[in-house]
């Protein structure tokens, strides 16, 4: 089936497996969705997946400007491509690795307010998902959730070399599901999701097979439309995922959640919300947190907020 382009006005129906980038997205421009219901974000971001100059006007101390960013920024080759990342802190043994996983639209600038704060006791990894950011955009590729998962793991694998957890937000958290429900050898020690995209009403934290058969979600439809520069093929593969027998296994790692209650992609009222509210009560491993007058975006709208929350759960696990 070939790609359709996705015109503003265009209605997706699912479910959609795979996601084209044209061959020139480098060209465009677009902003960052609103992460708060009833207002758009200021927050710029050229074709090439990084901030605009102005985004970093004020800068606070555990705030890195972009020059920073991009001068700690090196690649890796994965499968012949050009995968962009940046380390921060020390790379010891004793220290914990956690690695970050931004989200649609998004690239590793987008968690400048936090790389600092978690450099100071662990081993930061940010990586530019393949088709983001600077990474490599390779024209005709078939960028799925999957895809995505694998090139996490084997960042672990050849990279990190190390249990680490893995922080996600919106389409990242996903990946980070997938990748942590595939992992064996104990790559991955914790999950970290930030308002993470839809289709967990479907239990997929528990039963996490069920991500396979039924992303990419409703709710992440109305980020893709905002995407000008992305054409999407929608692919039924609920049937053929349905007929390969994929083990109902279940992810029991450590998993934070961190929710924010003004989220209009996945609001905490909505099925996705009202599931993972109902977690902790049944699942030991998962705590989950709702951040009041929070967006999409916690990490980037308030570090400060997700940091109270995420700095004393990594602790605890690291000395665990």
């Amino acid at each position: 089936m070939a790609a359709m382009a996705m015109p503003p006005s265009s209605v997706l129906s699912p479910p959609s497996a795979r996601l084209l980038l044209p061959a020139s997205p480098s060209s465009s421009s677009f902003s960052i969705p609103s992460r708060r219901r009833g207002r758009r974000s200021g927050m710029a971001v050229v074709g090439d997946g990084r901030l605009a100059s102005g985004a970093l006007a004020e800068s606070s101390g555990w705030q890195l400007k972009l020059p920073e960013i991009y001068e700690a920024c090196t690649t890796w080759q994965w499968r012949g491509f050009n995968v962009n990342f940046l380390v921060k802190g020390k790379v010891a043994g004793d220290r914990l690795p956690v690695l970050l996983v931004h989200g649609f639209g998004a690239s590793i600038p987008h968690w400048r307010r936090n790389i600092e704060v978690l450099a100071e006791n662990y081993t930061v990894y940010a990586i530019d998902l393949l088709g983001f950011g600077a990474s490599d955009k390779p024209e005709g590729f078939e960028y799925t959730m999957e895809t995505w998962a694998e090139l996490i793991l084997d960042f672990l694998d050849e990279v990190v070399r190390r249990p680490t957890v893995l922080i996600g937000n919106s389409v990242g958290s996903l990946a980070c599901v997938i990748a942590a429900s595939e992992s064996t050898g104990g790559l991955v020690q914790g999950l970290v999701l930030l308002n993470c995209a839809g289709g967990m009403n479907n239990k997929a934290v528990v039963d996490d097979w069920r991500i396979k058969l039924l992303f990419p979600l409703l709710s992440l439809f109305d980020i893709l439309l905002r995407q000008r520069w992305i054409a999407s093929a929608l692919f039924d593969r609920v049937k053929q995922r349905a007929k390969s027998g994929v083990p109902d296994t279940k992810i029991s790692l450590p998993v934070l959640v961190l929710w924010g209650d003004q989220d209009p992609f996945t609001p905490l009222d909505g099925p996705v919300g009202r599931y993972f509210s109902s977690l902790p009560a049944r699942l030991p491993n998962i705590s989950l947190y709702v951040l009041e007058g929070v967006g999409h975006c916690p990490h980037d709208d308030r570090p400060d907020a997700v940091h109270e929350k995420l700095l004393p759960w990594l602790s605890s696990l690291s000395k665990s």
